[in-house]
């Protein structure tokens, strides 16, 4: 905990004026409040009532927690001293009886002034009260605060403040996509370039399974940036260069093939290069002269490569297209003549040596040289990352930098990232520093704890395990009562395929293995892609029962008489604070939390509360549209196409 004084500090300025704005607008302004009962600390609301457009709206990008954080941000500074900044910590409750969300700040804040001699309180637990007093609007921006055990502090939010949010979310909803500006102490790039998907065109001509994580990992974190205004450049640097196309130029010339095969074809002749490669010195000599005449610009070796690259090219937009995948093509080859000038830069800085005929550029005592050009004049992985990241720094002028890769790859890129510091790439006009990520994830393991390979050994092509997933979800479509017709039903069952894999490998942690199961993944009752459309179809069709209904009138009343109503409001507005997470931490898996127990909350309340001809049908049906824009959203940024109906 940090507590130091600063007058003018911007942070604070913010801190302030968002809550004093919040009240001043007429947030949760006084003289219109409405009566909310409530019992003791540890009760839920029972009975509220609101008139949203008296109170105004939750302000357009905060999230629940921001809003919370921004409160007791103001509170601290006003008990402590003017211009007094501390980074307050806010959590949400494990026990929504005891409150939404609480602040421990008051415990390490009192240890520190103890330490400084400050002793304006007796104990944390008094700080924590006065904290609370100094809220301001707490009264109505919170329904109850508490201070429990030595000087946590609870808060639950008023009934009129989460019915205000909710009502603003269906008034402001037009699409499934989403713009909110950056929040408060949010560092957001103007610029971001993401480099992801990233196959290698002749070790793996066919994408498969390894190239999945890569791909959708990628595109969410892309979706996320963007939610917030990122202008976002998505980059696939994929492996058209280097030794392996050597291997397969040369055993093509020795066979005297043309470029008249299909992509299956050229995998076992890469396979069949590979073996010779490994065997034959005679042929591994050729192969690396291939790739140093390649490199070069030799015609006939330059005819041959591009005809190969287009082979594979079209597979792969293939594949992108059932993925919704929009992404510029970049490759390794793209670099080549601007590597040349990049060595000669960091070997100028004396970043880059000779060490027995490579250049290498040297870290730590302790640490492998990255060699950046071999030692027969050959350029490899080193060297076109190296000139990628420059292109990228000092011609896309990009604010982030981010590669989603494999784990395994981690020290090369922070030997990367090392050198492009030292050359000085990454130091901006206004002296900052450009920001650069490895979003490294597991690999997908089968059921039997193994790598996820087919029966022979191989890997798993990606266009079949897609077709799996849908035709499973077809026959478990088919097994049901629908109202789909038969081209419905192979429609349905496409967009669930393909949402059930993206979906099972989102919601994982990134940088953990996980298990590939069918079965898991169509679970309609789990944490389910599957879950998550049918949960979107139930609430899309019972809207289509109140088309007729206008409900994006800001003059709507909107009450909560049961608990789950409430519930499903806190759910809705967590989605600004859960995307922030995705876009600071690179974890996609927050936005999947968000979606899964957002629809938790929503089945919960669909199977308590009464909403076509209820006393309540207006206020519940404003709850509904909430919700599944609110899911549709998530969706989005998940890649995941909704279902109408099922």
């Amino acid at each position: 905990m940090i507590v130091s004084s600063l007058c003018h500090s911007r942070v604070h300025c913010q801190h302030s004026s968002f809550v004093t704005s919040l009240f001043r607008r007429g947030g949760v302004r006084r003289r219109h409040a409405r009566h909310v009962k409530v019992r003791k600390c540890d009760t839920l609301v029972t009975s509220s009532a609101c008139n949203p457009s008296t109170f105004g709206s939750v302000p357009t990008g905060d999230g629940l927690r921001e809003i919370v954080k921004a409160a007791f941000s103001e509170a601290v500074t006003a008990v402590l001293s003017r211009g007094t900044l501390v980074d307050v910590n806010i959590s949400e409750c494990s026990n929504n009886v005891v409150g939404d969300y609480q602040c421990n700040s008051a415990m390490p804040i009192f240890a520190e002034l103890k330490q400084k001699g400050d002793t304006s309180f007796s104990n944390p637990r008094s700080l924590a009260e006065a904290i609370v007093e100094a809220i301001p609007g707490r009264e109505h921006l919170f329904a109850q605060t508490s201070v429990a055990g030595p000087g946590f502090v609870n808060v639950t939010f008023s009934a009129s403040f989460l019915a205000a949010g909710v009502l603003d979310t269906v008034v402001n909803s037009t699409d499934e996509k989403i713009r909110i500006p950056p929040q408060r102490n949010m560092s957001i790039p103007k610029r971001a370039v993401v480099d992801y998907s990233s196959p290698n065109i002749a070790k793996a001509s066919e994408m498969h399974v390894g190239h999945l994580r890569s791909t959708i990992i990628g595109e969410t974190i892309c979706r996320a940036l963007e939610s917030f205004g990122v202008e976002t450049v998505r980059l696939n640097h994929v492996g058209d260069w280097g030794t392996q196309f050597g291997m397969l130029l040369t055993h093509l010339h020795d066979m005297q093939m043309g470029s008249d095969f299909a992509i299956t074809d050229l995998q076992e002749f890469y396979k069949v290069a590979k073996l010779r490669f490994d065997k034959d010195d005679d042929f591994k000599a050729r192969a690396q002269s291939a790739v140093v005449r390649l490199q070069a610009g030799d015609v006939q070796m330059r005819k041959l490569w591009e005809e190969i690259c287009e082979i594979s090219r079209r597979d792969f937009e293939e594949i992108y297209r059932v993925l919704d995948i929009s992404i510029i093509e970049r490759g390794e080859s793209f670099y080549n003549e601007i590597i040349p000038l990049v060595l000669d830069e960091l070997v100028k800085k004396g970043i880059a040596v000779e060490d027995q005929g490579a250049l290498c550029i040297f870290g730590n005592l302790e640490s492998t040289p990255l060699i950046c050009r071999k030692s027969d004049g050959g350029f490899n992985y080193a060297s076109t990352d190296l000139a990628a990241l420059w292109q990228r720094t000092t011609q896309l002028e990009a604010d982030q930098i981010i590669y989603v890769t494999d784990v395994g790859q981690s020290k090369h890129f922070e030997a990367i990232f090392d050198a492009a510091n030292r050359a000085g790439w990454l130091d901006k006009k206004d002296n900052t520093k450009i920001r650069l990520d490895h979003v490294g994830f597991g690999l997908v393991m089968g059921e039997d704890g193994k790598r996820f390979r087919t029966r022979s050994g191989g890997t798993v092509p990606l266009r079949s395990l897609l077709s799996e997933a849908q035709s499973r979800c077809l026959e478990s479509l088919q097994t049901r009562s629908s109202d789909l017709d038969d081209k419905e039903l192979l429609e349905a069952s496409h967009i669930m395929g393909i949402a059930a894999v993206k979906y099972a490998d989102l919601h994982n942690n990134r940088s953990t293995n996980y298990v590939f199961s069918y079965d898991r993944m169509l679970d309609m009752k789990g944490n389910t892609a599957v879950y998550l459309l049918y949960t979107h179809a139930r609430i899309s069709t019972l809207l289509s029962r109140a088309e007729d209904q206008d409900l994006t009138s800001p003059a709507h009343q909107m009450v909560f008489t049961d608990e789950k109503e409430r519930a499903l409001a806190v759910a809705i507005l967590k989605l600004p604070d859960a995307l922030r997470a995705v876009v600071q931490d690179l974890l996609p898996s927050r936005l999947c939390d968000y979606a899964y127990h957002l629809c938790v909350a929503y089945n919960e309340f669909y199977s308590t509360c009464k909403v076509i001809g209820s006393p309540e049908e207006k206020s519940r049906l404003i709850l509904c549209r909430a919700t599944v824009f609110s899911l549709r959203r998530a969706l989005f940024v998940l890649g995941i196409t909704p279902l109408h109906k099922l």
